[in-house]
């Protein structure tokens, strides 16, 4: 392979082809055209003069030739991402990013943010959101909040919020069940929580297992399904059903009587909210012991 090759832009491409198992996928990570992914693949191949992948079915496979280039692909990525975090630490203002996902930073952090930046106005901070935190978020964020399991972060991270769940809707909307919380699921739609594989927190067949209301059947007529969670609470507070409320993430929405909590609080002690470190850097020390003195806070019991 000619020294032209080696190229960062061509380096990261591998990597982001490699992570993500398929071109497009690729190409949507690095804000690329699915085309503009694939000549560039092939341009990079010619100057090889090998192939460097196998199109499969779905995705991509490395052949070994590929996997050389890779591996090479991966260190320099790495390191380059390395000097560029340790530069913008060296700044005089420090930036602090934290990876979380949206229900976190819509719901909890964004309404909270001025507090933070008024204790501290000599930290930049900034909001990494995904509908589920990355294998690889550290390359773009100092720290992370994420949802999971003990089993998932007990090793690196601290518990903020315990997953504790109920029933929420809008007052008006509460008065249908005249105080019987069992009639919840025939009282109107459910709002639904959608996930892409197995759901990751309670849903509301779990719920209602917890809660002892009884079963729910699938597909019901009239129910309303988000796959983000901040779209299940808008949709509640317009009224339009019933979504189940993560206490500590709708708390303010609790307590200015915008939702009302209509029935028991189910609780999963080993899964919730992780606090997980990444730099060591004072900025986002601050940020985290923040965080930690925010969500240790008391809060009034739910009704």
């Amino acid at each position: 392979m000619s020294d032209e090759l080696i190229d960062l832009a061509w380096m990261r491409l591998l990597v982001e082809v490699d992570r993500r198992g398929s071109l497009s996928a690729a190409a949507e990570a690095l804000g690329l055209s699915q085309p503009a992914v694939s000549y560039q693949i092939r341009l990079l191949e010619q100057r090889a003069g090998l192939p460097l992948l196998q199109r499969l079915h779905r995705g991509v496979r490395f052949t070994d030739e590929g996997r050389r280039l890779l591996a090479i692909a991966e260190r320099t990525v790495a390191e380059v991402d390395s000097l560029q975090r340790s530069l913008r630490a060296a700044r005089r203002r420090p930036t602090v990013r934290l990876a979380t996902d949206y229900a976190f930073s819509s719901l909890w952090l964004i309404p909270r943010m001025h507090a933070f930046r008024q204790s501290h106005p000599e930290i930049d901070l900034q909001i990494v959101a995904t509908q589920r935190l990355g294998h690889h978020w550290r390359e773009d964020a100092d720290l992370a909040v994420a949802f999971g399991t003990v089993d998932e972060f007990s090793a690196r991270g601290r518990l903020l919020m315990p997953e504790r769940v109920v029933p929420v809707c809008t007052p008006a909307l509460a008065a249908r069940l005249a105080g019987n919380a069992s009639a919840l699921v025939q009282a109107g739609p459910l709002i639904h929580l959608e996930a892409d594989n197995l759901s990751p927190w309670l849903d509301w067949k779990t719920y209602c297992a917890g809660a002892s209301i009884g079963a729910i059947e699938q597909d019901r007529p009239g129910d309303l399904r988000f796959n983000t969670y901040a779209l299940v609470i808008q949709a509640a507070l317009s009224g339009q059903g019933f979504a189940l409320g993560w206490l500590g993430i709708i708390d303010q929405l609790i307590d200015s009587n915008l939702l009302v909590v209509t029935g028991q609080t189910v609780q999963v002690p080993e899964r919730g909210y992780w606090l997980v470190d990444g730099t060591d850097s004072p900025a986002a020390r601050l940020l985290a012991t923040w965080l930690v003195n925010e969500t240790t806070a008391p809060v009034a019991a739910p009704p």
